[in-house]
């Protein structure tokens, strides 16, 4: 399991749909706010993507699940770490 979460921490795909995911956020937060697209979006990066890439061929059920779980720990991770340094440009810039 923590073989899965490494290998989710770095993979450059997923770092690339949070990143995106976060600069889109920030472009609509005056409509929709920014936790609940941020959650909603985590969430959803962790189930596309072991439904759609290499681990979609474990046939097995629970091996897909713990993949989405470890998913939806990685990619809040990932996204603390994007919020956090963009909270720390925006106190250094004021």
């Amino acid at each position: 399991m923590l073989e899965t979460l490494v290998s989710q921490l770095l993979d450059p795909f997923r770092i690339g749909l949070i990143v995106f995911l976060f600069l889109t956020a920030l472009r609509t937060r005056a409509a929709m706010g920014l936790a609940s697209p941020l959650a909603l979006g985590v969430i959803f990066v962790a189930v596309l993507l072991p439904l759609t890439t290499g681990a979609s061929t474990a046939t097995d059920n629970a091996a897909k699940l713990t993949a989405m779980a470890c998913g939806i720990v990685s990619n809040a991770i990932i996204l603390g770490c994007f919020v956090s340094a963009w909270a720390v440009w925006t106190r250094v810039r004021q």
